[in-house]
């Protein structure tokens, strides 16, 4: 190991799958002097807080792992929630993480220091920690998104959201309603439609969703790619073109193109929902992977069970005995569950973040969220930010572009440890040319045709890649010091 990584503090903030990735990397590269800090009590983020009934992901299994630790026993080709946790949990065990990891410490301060070119982190208990490099990997699939309704807290029943699933609460044979129809609210209706007595589903925009090819892989094949790990790359690898392939399909504002993958939805729909009413109201009104596409088998055939009902009338009022709908029906319940989605926080810092000249990052963000390459941040040197600004992707894996962005900030590590470099700054003017033309190609996507969460207040959109994933590993594949200012010891 190199001796200068002894005296090379690296902060990590949070134990979810860019954490833990990014910890991975400094390993292997031989650094050991880094802490990975977490404010809950267990690693996973995401996938150790959504554990309702039904939670799985909708990327196949294989391409939504690491592809430096792949997994050949998946279950099926769409993981559950508990399967992704223990890959998570078995690939911390591998790797020995655990000594690297604080728990139960939430980081809610930051200041860097120009003088000695190190950060200052201050936690909750009010602890401090110094570090020459954070990266920070907080995550934006954690924190619930409560809606925002009135008499939200009125209710005299039972109420939870689907991310803080109440597992000491039985449904069965209750009156339930679910608020919201995104990924979450596709997964939980179908698992719990049997046990209820009476579900209503209260939607405000109907989806596009297609089928979910899910299927249980048999043992034989799960021992051939434990055998020849060949298959198991090929298999990945066939999995991620083919999203590549279809992409287009997915974030083009192409009508043409869009025409296509709504055709196979509507006909879908057809094939699942007999009644011509109910596929009316679940029919959508906007171009194709406007918003997040879907993907269920046995969603839209819920509705149409008998103790199913869905609701478009909008919400008036949360009363202590249900929801009140405006057109003055009184939905009577036992439970509302609410499936609205996350506050992802796009736009601002994960807390109180202060960089060179006493610049706060809230305050360089109030127009939306900008970095260069999703990662870096003019002002905010040596802090690299993983899943930052335009780096979520609208049809393929997240974790294709968190790798990316692991190695871009690796090589950065390297470069600051070779001992005469204080830290690097990226360049205001490269970080604008970028974003610039982040911003022209935003105005060919779909997304800005429909109001959705991945959109500002005012419309911008600092959310998702305006292309292909293969595209932004190229563009991130270097990390070249002509773009930053480099201030030396």
């Amino acid at each position: 190991m190199d001796e200068r990584s002894v005296d090379f503090p690296i902060a990590i903030l949070g134990a979810g799958f860019g954490g833990i990735g990014m910890g991975i990397k400094l390993l292997k590269a031989g650094i050991r002097s880094f802490t990975i800090f977490e404010r809950a009590e267990e690693i996973g983020g995401t996938w150790r807080d959504n554990t309702y009934p039904g939670a799985a992901c909708d990327v196949p299994s294989h391409v939504y792992s690491f592809s430096f630790e792949q997994k050949p026993d998946w279950s099926r080709a769409f993981a559950g929630s508990g399967e992704i946790q223990q890959y998570l949990l078995d690939v911390v065990e591998k790797w020995q993480l655990r000594p690297h990891i604080r728990f139960g410490c939430e980081i809610v301060d930051a200041h860097f220091d120009e003088t000695d070119g190190t950060w200052t982190l201050t936690t909750a208990d009010d602890e401090s920690f110094t570090a020459r490099v954070v990266v920070s990997a907080v995550g934006g699939l954690v924190d619930p998104q409560w809606p925002d309704i009135k008499g939200l807290h009125s209710f005299a029943g039972e109420m939870f959201h689907t991310a803080r699933w109440n597992h000491g609460y039985d449904v069965t044979g209750h009156r339930v309603a679910v608020i919201g129809t995104g990924c979450s609210a596709v997964q939980v209706v179908p698992s719990i439609a049997p046990q209820v007595e009476k579900l209503e589903v209260f939607q405000r925009t109907p989806a596009w969703v297609l089928p979910k090819f899910d299927k249980a892989y048999p043992e034989r094949t799960k021992r051939a790619f434990a055998r020849f790990p060949l298959l198991l790359h090929a298999l990945r690898s066939f999995k991620y073109w083919m999203s590549e392939l279809f992409g287009p399909m997915v974030f083009l504002d192409a009508p043409r193109l869009s025409a296509i993958a709504e055709r196979e939805s509507l006909r879908f729909l057809a094939q699942q929902v007999k009644d011509p009413a109910l596929r009316e109201q679940l029919t959508p009104h906007f171009q194709f992977g406007g918003k997040r596409v879907m993907i269920s088998s046995d969603y839209w055939k819920t509705l149409e069970r008998g103790n199913v009902e869905l609701v478009t009338e909008p919400i008036e009022e949360i009363k202590p005995l249900g929801i009140l709908t405006k057109d003055g029906r009184l939905h009577e319940l036992d439970a509302i569950i609410l499936a609205t989605g996350f506050d992802v926080g796009l736009a601002k810092a994960p807390f109180h973040v202060v960089g060179r000249g006493g610049r706060v990052l809230d305050d360089v963000w109030k127009d939306g969220a900008v970095a260069y390459k999703g990662m870096t941040i003019a002002g905010f040197p040596n802090w690299f930010t993983i899943m930052g600004p335009n780096t979520g992707p609208g049809h393929t894996s997240v974790l294709v572009y968190s790798e990316a962005q692991m190695g871009y900030a690796l090589q950065a590590i390297r470069k600051l440890q070779g001992g005469s470099w204080k830290f690097v700054d990226v360049k205001q003017d490269v970080q604008d040319r970028y974003n610039e033309g982040i911003q022209k190609r935003m105005k060919h996507m779909v997304w800005h045709t429909v109001k959705s969460w991945y959109l500002d207040a005012d419309g911008g959109n600092h959310s998702l890649y305006p292309g292909y994933a293969f595209e932004y590993v190229w563009r991130t594949r270097k990390f070249k010091p002509s773009e930053y200012e480099i201030a030396r010891f």
